[in-house]
């Protein structure tokens, strides 16, 4: 889960009864184990031979499942001329057949879903963590897209096969230096930022939440903002699935990520959040332009950039339909999902179906059909991996507060309901339920802390002034 992390098993309890309510699975029946033994013994026949580029991952230090692998090369020697993005997507398909042991897992399961203390693999680690991760021992099968990216930041599939790869070197964001990456690489991220900002993309960002103990053993939540090389490689997936989308849109078939933007309702809670935490937000600025002024770096733009991904409407998979154009708001573009395999169903099978139209050949059946059933099996796997995560993030907020039953914070009225009023405390990452006796929204009021229980991840408060 990337918005909260409990390096030293802080709140393994609480983690665990959230495991339990959610029935997050643990492990693997024998059958699925069985199978995933057998597939990784599987040796590519079907492969051209492309070990000859130079490939890197860039990831956690600490990830295995390894998706992706990117080598950057110029068209040619003139001034701004296309860069070419050889990405490598680990090949799920070569080892997982449409409706055997790992295919049916892997429906059931929808996502991998992430914890703080491990997480529930979408397929199982001789998998997704060894023969079909793209780790820098060995050659390793792969669907190797090449994106053009011209000077302006506009994309293009230049092509897709099925490939042999090597991975000369497993980067880590946390030690990785400009003299690791590719020449191009940071060429091509400003080239896919400047893009963005002229369709007026909206892409948020939040750094992670860490939870640990302080001096006096109590919990502390702490924020760790993007690396630049984070944000750098986000752009190369970027230019990949927006590449894919319109390879899909041309050839009338596929798969879809979609999201609306916030309504006018949810962009006014946010102004009166952004007021909660003494942010300026010039009145008559867009939301979109306000975005790209938040420092990351900063604990009150952070929390405030938590609220704005809890603002939006939520993402969804829609299958191609005539006459319709898919729309990501967030992305200012029609948006695919092709390059996490390892940890999402639908992006196996938008690969067979990028594959097919690049060799001119028809959508296999399998995946076509897979296009109208994805949508439902995303939504209700990704519902509970959200849940999952909601909870982790209220057991963190409790766990924050514990200790403090009976003091007194500054909170912003945001929104009222029969529930109640939602508030915003002013000097933390944390949203208060509770009567506010009338106020409005935009009402600054101080709320009283009256329970905060990490195992049951319950907070409760009430209007002191």
């Amino acid at each position: 889960m990337r918005i909260l992390r409990d390096p030293d098993r802080l709140l393994a309890e609480g983690l665990a009864a959230v495991r339990a309510q959610f029935s997050v699975p643990q492990g693997f029946a024998p059958p699925v184990m069985e199978a995933a033994v057998a597939a990784a013994a599987r040796r590519p026949t079907a492969h051209a031979d492309r070990t000859d580029l130079h490939f890197v991952t860039l990831d956690p230090a600490s990830s295995t499942d390894l998706d992706q692998a990117f080598a950057i090369e110029r068209a040619d020697a003139r001034v701004g001329a296309d860069l070419l993005l050889h990405y490598a997507i680990a090949d799920v398909a070569w080892f997982v057949a449409d409706d055997d042991p790992l295919d049916r897992e892997a429906w059931a399961r929808g996502v991998t879903t992430y914890l703080p203390d491990g997480k529930a693999s979408l397929y199982p680690p001789a998998l997704s963590e060894q023969a079909a991760s793209l780790l820098p021992d060995g050659p390793r099968p792969a669907v190797l897209l090449t994106v053009r990216i011209a000077a302006d930041g506009t994309v293009r599939l230049a092509g897709a096969e099925r490939a042999l790869i090597r991975s000369r070197a497993k980067l880590a964001y946390e030690t990785v230096r400009d003299a690791d990456l590719p020449d191009g690489f940071a060429e091509l991220a400003a080239r896919i930022a400047a893009a963005e900002d002229r369709r007026r993309a909206a892409r948020v960002d939040p750094p992670e939440q860490e939870v640990e103990r302080d001096a006096d053993g109590r919990f502390v939540l702490r924020f760790r903002p993007y690396s630049q090389a984070e944000t750098r490689n986000a752009a190369l997936s970027l230019a990949a699935n927006l590449a894919v989308a319109d390879a899909l849109l041309a050839a009338k078939t596929g798969l879809f990520r979609v999201m609306a933007a916030p309504d006018a309702e949810a962009e006014q809670r946010l102004r009166r959040t952004a007021e909660a935490f003494r942010i300026e937000w010039p009145a008559g600025m867009p939301l979109v332009q306000f975005e790209r002024r938040l420092d990351a770096a900063r604990p009150d733009h952070a929390a405030f950039m938590l609220a704005i991904r809890r603002a939006g409407n939520g993402a969804s998979y829609v299958p191609f339909r005539a006459g319709e154009t898919p729309w990501h708001a967030a992305m200012a573009a029609p948006y695919a999902h092709a390059t996490a395999p390892l940890r999402r169903l639908a992006d196996r099978h938008v690969l067979q179906a990028v594959l097919a139209i690049a060799q001119g050949q028809p959508v296999p059946e399998p995946a076509a059909a897979a296009f109208t059933r994805l949508p439902a099996t995303m939504a209700r796997t990704e519902q509970r991996a959200s849940q999952v995560g909601r909870a982790v993030i209220d057991l963190a907020e409790a766990a924050l507060l514990a200790g403090l039953e009976g003091e007194q914070f500054p909170a912003m009225v945001t929104d009222v309901g029969e529930a109640g009023a939602r508030s915003q405390l002013c000097d933390l990452p944390v949203v208060a339920r509770a009567d506010a006796g009338g106020a409005l929204p935009g009402t600054l009021i101080r709320v009283r802390l009256d329970r905060a229980d990490p195992v049951r991840r319950e907070l409760r408060f009430a209007r002191s002034g």
